[in-house]
């Protein structure tokens, strides 16, 4: 089967690109300054969840545009800072949120090919084909866009000095659970009070601990360039069937009725790619490697007085930090993947929380003049691999035409374009089959492994496994009606 990413058959056309406000309400226009944690992103970086559909069994692409156009409105009440614009403050140069309902992004596009026809082997040859460019200062661009085989895709496009991937999973849920019902439920209402993130009087944290972990991005002699990056990696857009999770999970537990331990699916799948990490650092001839995590605080913070559970439950913003583990390639190569798993665990859950984010937010107040990124993403000192798991937010992507295919987040790459590390950033396919997408950016010699080691886990996408390669027939059926 031809693709078309690989060339410049795939043309997206905009049809419309308008503004949608939230309903009148009682909400007066308000600045919102962002938290210290919002601030720990390097950058103001757009991300997207990008969604893909296949063609409905009831309806049409225009009913979803017709639903968009609707809801919105009612969906941004609830999500107002969304309506708003990204600016600078002129004072501290940092950026803070303009909450005047100037209006989110609605965009409807179409393409004159099929979904099946598309490369969906990395996220360059997919998202960044079809999602279109929007402003720096647009708080929520939501793309609509047609294919020929009656299928769709549904981008949703903000920026993570706004919202983590927790935040960007629930702003997908809220509008399914809004658009199918009328109502978002009051248990799921957002919570935008950033006041939950505040220093302390005197602040206070463990300076050699943060002056390791973090690195000025302006700090271009413990940085490589950007052409290392280019060569030195690959983009993979994988899927892992529940089979395999569950077969990894197995394998990585121990005897629970002797008092064993069951590992959780991303521990294990960590401690997987761990093994296969120090494989072939083992033979490249460097010692060790490090594994690095991306913790979303929400489930991990306990009760104080400026953090209530309700508070952090639907808290929209960022709320996650990273941990790091280092070991000697034979340590991990000798070990037991049970014992990779606890070790991966452990260093999930070793850490005290409440402190850590404190300490962080009270890091940031006294570093908010220069950026910095984490020094274990650089690229230096034993080669990195970081996982971020969306798989413990529930993602809803039916509002109303059936479950996405395939979502999966992506970033704008041109802010990443100096950090050499791997990383995994896992989301589970909708529909709750149990199967996880994988967009994936990694050395050549680990994609070579993962790809070649039996039975395989790391699987490339393709329209086959998403179940869009009989929308081909439908498209041809289609054009041969029309002739």
């Amino acid at each position: 089967m031809a693709n078309v990413n690989g060339s410049n058959d795939l043309r997206v056309r905009v049809v419309s690109r308008r503004l949608v406000k939230a309903s009148p309400h009682s909400t007066k226009p308000h600045v919102l300054a962002v938290s210290n944690i919002d601030l720990v992103p390097h950058t103001t970086i757009q991300i997207t969840m990008f969604c893909v559909y296949p063609r409905p069994l009831a309806g049409d692409f225009n009913g979803v545009v017709a639903a968009f156009e609707a809801s919105l409105p009612s969906f941004l009440d609830h999500f107002y800072p969304f309506a708003g614009r990204i600016a600078t403050n002129p004072s501290s140069g940092l950026p803070e949120l303009h909450c005047n309902n100037q209006g989110a992004e609605l965009v409807v596009g179409e393409a004159d090919v099929a979904l099946a026809s598309l490369d969906y082997s990395t996220t360059t040859t997919l998202v960044r084909r079809i999602q279109q460019q929007y402003n720096r200062d647009i708080a929520l661009s939501v793309q609509l866009v047609s294919f020929a085989c009656g299928g769709f895709v549904v981008a949703w496009c903000t920026n993570h000095v706004l919202a983590d991937g927790s935040s960007l999973s629930a702003l997908v849920t809220a509008w399914s659970e809004l658009a199918r019902s009328g109502t978002i439920h009051t248990t799921s209402l957002p919570n935008h009070d950033r006041s939950v993130f505040r220093p302390r009087a005197t602040p206070s944290y463990d300076t050699a601990w943060f002056d390791e972990a973090f690195t000025p991005l302006d700090d271009a002699e413990r940085q490589v360039n950007v052409l290392t990056t280019q060569e030195s990696f690959v983009e993979r857009l994988y899927y892992i069937e529940a089979s395999q999770i569950a077969r990894l999970r197995d394998a990585a537990s121990t005897n629970r009725e002797g008092g064993g331990r069951r590992a959780t699916r991303v521990e294990a799948v960590s401690a997987y790619i761990w093994k296969a990490l120090a494989g072939v650092v083992c033979t490249a001839g460097d010692t060790s490697c490090r594994m690095q995590w991306w913790v979303d605080g929400r489930r991990r913070l306990t009760l104080t007085t400026t953090r209530q559970p309700e508070a952090m439950r639907n808290y929209i913003g960022n709320v996650t930090t990273a941990v790091v583990r280092e070991a000697s390639v034979d340590e991990v190569q000798r070990m037991a993947l049970p014992d990779v798993a606890a070790m991966v665990g452990e260093a999930i859950t070793a850490p005290a929380y409440d402190e850590i984010f404190q300490q962080l937010v009270d890091w940031v107040e006294e570093h908010k003049a220069r950026r910095y990124v984490r020094t274990a993403s650089l690229g230096l000192g034993s080669p990195t691999v970081g996982v971020t798991a969306f798989t413990s937010f529930p993602l809803d992507t039916d509002f109303g035409f059936g479950h996405a295919a395939m979502a999966t987040a992506a970033t704008s790459q041109s802010q990443t374009a100096r950090l050499c590390s791997g990383f995994f950033q896992i989301t589970a396919r909708p529909g709750g089959d149990g199967s996880w997408i994988a967009n994936a950016f990694l050395w050549p010699r680990l994609a070579a492994a993962l790809e070649s080691d039996q039975p395989c886990v790391f699987k490339p996408v393709t329209a086959e496994y998403l179940g869009l390669a009989s929308l081909i027939l439908h498209t041809a059926h289609s054009i041969q009606a029309k002739l």
